[in-house]
């Protein structure tokens, strides 16, 4: 009872930033364990004609889901199987082509056994992510993903803390290092978010003209177009801008900002838009991403954007605005 009390009296902080401090340790004995056998797993899982299989039990079946979840979305088909369930008939679920990566810190995780001998039957590559490498998942595997042996961040020495930070920090390095191997990019990344804030940072410039195509509709006039042309035009458009054009070429562009300084000098309604205009306007291709767009609208401070196809012609006009609402950001 008093152990309890002395516990409960003990300086939250302090106990923080020790608990902190403990896994960190075990994160940089983790990353001076990386070797050449970390690179053969790389290499088997990238052969890997089949599906990554994860698997796992308790506190390590959290982390081997969220592992399976990176690897899918990074390119590496994968998914997650719960050890116990294993044996009830979800071994049929592991395929001859696949390869399974067991995580379990003693090695000694019974509910793995069935796996385990599933693979050696079938002859199913498999992966040990454990801290004992002589355990019996260890002596069974054909590749070992190593867990330094360190000190668990728990008060008690009881619940695994720094261990399952370590495997779950190990499983990250092996998807960034699969990015790498398989040359993965945006546009790859792009096709597995396509919902959300990712989702919406990974859009290209023709799908933002889908989803907005109002946007497509580009109000133009032509150099010789006098002022008041040009401020119907514009107001019209609500694009806060006109794209200029001269003998069917896009020359420059009359915003709100030029009309409005256009008129603060004192300047004539018999003005053409020729004669405010910005020449050389930017832009930017359709298939350029729109968290692209919105980098160089901030860089140089404008507020739209004419977007260009294939052929370098005109195919719509973003604004600002269009961006934040779509949620880039």
């Amino acid at each position: 009872m008093q152990h309890a009390r002395s516990l409960s009296l003990a300086d939250p902080v302090e106990t923080a930033r020790q608990t902190i401090a403990t896994e960190i340790e075990g994160l940089r004995a983790l990353a001076s364990s990386i070797d050449a056998e970390f690179a053969r797993v790389v290499e088997l899982v990238e052969a890997c004609e089949g599906r990554v299989v994860v698997t796992g039990i308790g506190k390590s079946g959290h982390v081997g889901q969220k592992i399976a979840a990176t690897l899918a979305s990074t390119g590496t088909p994968a998914f997650f199987l719960h050890a116990a369930e294993a044996a009830h008939g979800d071994l049929g679920m592991i395929g001859g082509a696949d390869l399974v990566i067991a995580i379990s810190n003693s090695g000694e995780s019974q509910e793995l056994l069935p796996i385990v001998e599933y693979c050696r039957r079938f002859r199913v590559r498999l992966v040990a992510m454990t801290a004992r490498p002589t355990s019996s998942l260890g002596r069974y595997a054909d590749a070992i993903l190593r867990l330094p042996d360190a000190a668990e961040a728990c008060p008690l020495s009881l619940a695994p803390m720094t261990s399952t930070t370590m495997s779950l920090v190990l499983g990250d390095a092996l998807a960034s290092a699969l990015i790498r191997v398989r040359d993965f990019g945006r546009d790859d990344f792009a096709k597995f978010h396509p919902a959300g804030k990712l989702g919406a940072q990974l859009l290209k410039m023709h799908e933002v003209l889908d989803r907005l195509p109002h946007l497509k509709e580009v109000p133009r006039v032509s150099v010789a177009s006098p002022m008041i042309e040009v401020i119907a035009t514009i107001s019209k458009g609500q694009r806060g801008a006109t794209a200029v054009y001269e003998n069917e070429r896009f020359v420059g562009v009359v915003t709100d900002g030029d009309l409005r300084r256009a008129l603060n000098a004192q300047a004539t309604l018999d003005r053409s838009a020729g004669d405010i205009m910005t020449p050389s306007p930017l832009s930017i291709e359709s298939a350029c991403l729109a968290v692209d767009a919105l980098a160089l609208c901030e860089e140089k401070r404008v507020s739209a954007l004419f977007i260009t196809g294939e052929d370098g012609a005109i195919c719509g006009v973003v604004q600002l605005k269009d961006l934040l609402q779509l949620g880039i950001v």
